[in-house]
């Protein structure tokens, strides 16, 4: 039976013994249902498993105690910084979820002209606290002991703007290139659009910031679909996929 991971923001140490905030408690006794002496697994983002047991469960608050600290060597040698275009509905959601089980190590979410989707103030920041909280599931459904983080969503003119040295890419089904004709990299900055795609002046924003147009093949994917086809591609040429 596999042992459930639980995400917990404290710093963590063997032999410790600590509560559980609100939310990770929550699932451990409401969710799980877990009982006292059962084994849990906690992680706290700074890449090691903290091999615990519950020492107390109740409807409001677990104790558990830390046993041992586990190196977890599962990240990919790729660094893939995820620029997603934001969709509607659901959509970003699973982007989001299946970009961080397949390894990337940060998203932005953006805001570019087919986007749909008006967010600002108080609504933005907890759309932002919710893809946050996807990530740090996503990281204990796939097993990763490090979060990615999932910075504030700005603008795709602010994103192209940022200074880098990683390789630039833009998902463009009009592009001549491939994955597979690309020099090997380890660290990649991926764009790829929203629900109808970038326009054309966006596509010609990201050649001007030195981002190189990639396809995928001859078929048209939905924006959540090119971004886990993508990244696993580059995982498969650069990373650990096998």
């Amino acid at each position: 039976m596999r042992i459930p991971r639980i995400y917990t923001p404290q710093t963590l140490s063997v032999h410790q013994t600590l509560l559980l905030d609100d939310d990770a408690a929550n699932h451990v006794s409401r969710v799980l249902r877990m009982q006292t002496d059962q084994a849990i697994q906690l992680f706290n983002g700074d890449g090691f498993n903290y091999n615990s047991h519950i020492v107390d469960v109740s409807k409001k608050q677990v104790q558990v105690k830390v046993v041992a600290q586990q190196a977890n060597p599962v990240e990919s040698p790729l660094s893939i910084h995820l620029g997603q275009g934001i969709s509607r509905g659901d959509r970003m959601d699973f982007a989001i979820q299946k970009a961080v089980e397949l390894g990337v190590t940060e998203i932005t979410p953006l805001f570019t002209e087919r986007c749909g989707v008006k967010l600002d103030g108080e609504r933005l920041a907890k759309r932002n606290e919710q893809w946050q909280k996807i990530a740090i599931s996503a990281c204990e459904q796939s097993g990763r002991s490090v979060v990615p983080r999932v910075h504030p969503a700005i603008s795709l003119a602010q994103w192209l703007a940022q200074q880098t040295k990683e390789l630039k890419l833009t998902l463009d089904p009009r592009a001549s290139a491939t994955i597979k004709t690309l020099s090997p990299a380890q660290t990649i900055r991926l764009v790829i659009g929203p629900e109808g795609g970038f326009t054309d002046a966006e596509v010609i924003a990201t050649a001007q910031a030195q981002f190189t147009g990639i396809q995928l093949g001859p078929r048209i994917l939905r924006t959540e679909t090119a971004a886990l086809t993508a990244i696993s591609a580059l995982q498969l040429q650069f990373g650990d996929l096998a």
